[in-house]
């Protein structure tokens, strides 16, 4: 059977057990096997009253909740493909994206996002809301025969540069990844021990966060599922989770409070946890002494286990993926005692290329390659793998398919190394690789990651300077320009004079989804982010010259 066939087989066993909880403040709204289907025909009654056909593009376009689960699994057990949006997205690239991938139908959220999608898009397909298919009929389900190399879903890529595209999955590369990810979720369970208390709250339409909303679902597993991204801190104390699935940015966030909180308590409990920490980490670099061990032994106690039981008394684990986790931040989980396992992947691989396995976590790496897949680095160090997780290509975009995929390998675009364990680590993008006018190769996000360790106040440290006499530094956060100054010194004393980061801009506006600095899961937009701040980036130029 197919991962879908599975999925649908288990709500018909799970019947009156919860699926799905949605999480919204201290309320936990259950949905039921049976209650999942019954959306799920009410759905395809929808579809079929549409004209939909196998193979037609259905856009899906709503925050997460249990009907969003419900349209996505009936648009594929229809044998129609789901095209899921991020609502949180730009309009004018739902826009693009939405027109892009020429569909039949679009399923909305409410009448408010239809009106504000609609000013947008003038497009001319049926569009419909969740409201729509709560009062269609229920019909009897279809479940149509997929085979393994069906495209089933296109999601579109963050656009880092230039416009999304979209890659095409197909059944086959979702059921061998879903068998890879439930083989390492369950490997966990066996080191951390029973952990069936799962929260999510990155959006459902993201092709990591539907693998793991799958593997619940296709496990018997249910999932608790955030429907309200502004209300984090609450819903994690009503849900106690023991793993979730989360991202570099939140738990940087998540060090970045914890520290701030710190303090504000007072200078006693400052340098308590300053000293434990410091200790901690000279620890893990084989460091150590009599005397400092017994201070490790008394911070513990009073310190970092109340750290962790603010953070998530149950947390046995979290996940973190879409972009490489500092060394730092991760040793500082470890620290409190909260392991990190760290995954690494494309779209284009159907989320996953390697993942961490709980023994043999490395901070700063992302794990060893799943099983059944190759990798491997270029001359140029660029990681490039093969394998059944392999996307189909991209919708209509034949001549960038073909560079992506060259004899069967993909290229990434990620520079990497590989140890001798053969754990990987992520060092940077190839296409961002800047190049002053000293002719050297600069790889800018190793430097803006020590400027954020260094500083953690900073909230985004982009580095700038191809083509330029010297690499300057635009920043965004609650900092003022001294602490950046004197970060800027701290950081520059150990680098050679190419890679020394000369002068910077403080901006008071942060970098965001909503200004389209920031692309849907966080990463940076770097030649939007030059374009946006293009005068304040030529006067710090002219300004330095004439210094």
């Amino acid at each position: 059977m197919n991962f879908v066939e599975t999925i649908l087989m288990t709500l018909v066993n799970n019947g009156a057990n919860p699926s799905l909880v949605e999480v919204c403040g201290k309320n936990k709204i259950p949905t039921t096997g049976s209650q999942l289907l019954e959306c799920i025909e009410r759905v395809q009654n929808l579809l079929r009253s549409s004209g939909v056909r196998p193979g037609d593009r259905i856009v899906l376009l709503a925050p997460n909740s249990s009907m969003w689960v419900a349209c996505d699994l009936a648009i594929l057990a229809y044998g129609a493909i789901c095209v899921p949006l991020y609502s949180r997205q730009l309009p004018e690239e739902l826009a693009f994206m939405a027109k892009d991938c020429q569909p039949k139908l679009i399923i909305i959220s409410d009448e408010t996002l239809k009106i504000s999608f609609q000013a947008q898009s003038p497009i001319s397909c049926e569009i419909v809301t969740f409201e729509e298919i709560r009062k269609t009929d229920r019909t009897s389900l279809t479940v149509h025969k997929i085979r393994p190399n069906d495209v089933v879903t296109i999601v579109y890529t963050s656009g880092t540069s230039g416009n999304p595209k979209g890659a095409m999955l197909t059944c086959g590369n979702i059921d061998y990844m879903l068998s890879q990810t439930i083989e390492r979720l369950e490997s966990a369970t066996k080191v951390f021990g029973q952990c069936d208390r799962v929260f999510h709250f990155l959006p459902v339409c993201f092709a990591g966060s539907r693998m793991m909303l799958w593997s619940q679902l296709q496990h018997g597993h249910y999932l608790m599922l955030s429907t309200d991204l502004s209300n984090l801190v609450e819903e994690m104390a009503t849900v106690e989770p023991h793993y979730y699935l989360t991202v570099p940015a939140v738990l940087e966030r998540i060090r970045n409070g914890v520290t701030q909180k710190i303090k504000e308590k007072g200078v006693i409990a400052l340098l308590l946890y300053q000293k434990g920490q410091h200790i901690f980490f000279q620890k893990t670099k084989g460091r150590k002494s009599i005397f400092e061990n017994l201070i490790l032994k008394i911070v513990r106690p009073i310190v970092f286990s109340k750290i962790r039981q603010k953070i998530g008394k149950s947390l046995k684990f979290i996940i973190c993926g879409s972009a490489p986790l500092s060394e730092e931040t991760q040793r500082w989980f470890e620290m409190i005692g909260i392991p990190v396992l760290q995954v690494y992947g494309l779209t284009e691989t159907t989320a996953i290329i390697t993942m961490d396995r709980p023994n043999s976590v490395k901070p700063g790496w992302v794990g060893e390659v799943i099983e059944g897949c190759e990798a491997k680095l270029t001359e140029e160090g660029e990681l490039i793998c093969r394998g059944p997780n392999i996307f189909r290509g991209y919708w209509n975009r034949t001549k960038a398919s073909e560079e992506m995929i060259q004899n069967g390998w993909l290229y990434t675009g990620d520079q990497a190394e590989i140890d001798e364990q053969g754990r990987w680590r992520i060092s940077g993008r190839i296409n961002n690789i800047l190049v002053p006018a000293s002719g050297h190769n600069v790889a800018p996000e190793p430097l803006e990651q020590l400027l954020k360790e260094e500083c953690p106040q900073i909230d985004h440290a982009v580095v700038i300077g191809h083509g330029r006499p010297f690499l300057t530094a635009l920043i965004t956060g609650n900092i003022e320009n001294s602490d950046i100054a004197q970060t800027l010194e701290r950081t520059n004393r150990f680098l050679p004079h190419y890679r020394k980061i000369r002068a910077f801009y403080r901006s008071n506006e942060p970098l965001s989804v909503e200004n389209g600095l920031l692309t849907a899961n966080q990463k940076l937009r770097r030649k939007a982010i030059e374009a946006y701040f293009k005068d304040a980036i030529e006067e710090l130029y002219r300004k330095e010259a004439a210094a």
